[in-house]
């Protein structure tokens, strides 16, 4: 029989941070974060930098609940804050000049939320 519920101490700590902020700081993008991470695994969202690229602009920054995975190209300096990053993407991310960070640290650096878009 299949467990109904998360397993990952990690992701669970995230989806409470992310709970426990949006009520702190009355921010609603940290609790649609925290929903769309409490959906089963399978539905995570898998973007490519192909699509980061055609639907970002120069210094943007993107926030993906799920992970980023390398194929195609980044042709602009960007942010992007993601569950998880494939090898691939955090090289072409760095070369093109941005930034790969964490869930956790986009809170800490951007704590009301302004400016994220959410792809995914």
């Amino acid at each position: 029989m299949k467990h109904n519920y998360k397993t990952n101490p990690i992701v669970l700590e995230l989806i409470s941070t992310l709970k426990n902020r949006s009520r702190e700081k009355e921010v609603s993008l940290w609790r649609d974060i925290a929903s769309r991470l409490e959906r089963p695994t399978r539905h995570f969202s898998e973007v490519n930098l192909s699509k980061i690229n055609r639907y970002t602009k120069e210094d943007e920054l993107v926030l993906i609940p799920g992970k980023v995975l390398g194929s195609g190209e980044v042709k602009h300096k960007l942010t992007v804050a993601a569950l998880g990053f494939s090898e691939s993407a955090r090289e072409k991310i760095s070369a093109a000049g941005g930034t790969c960070l964490s869930i956790e640290q986009l809170m800490d650096t951007n704590p009301n939320g302004s400016g994220v878009r959410i792809m995914g």
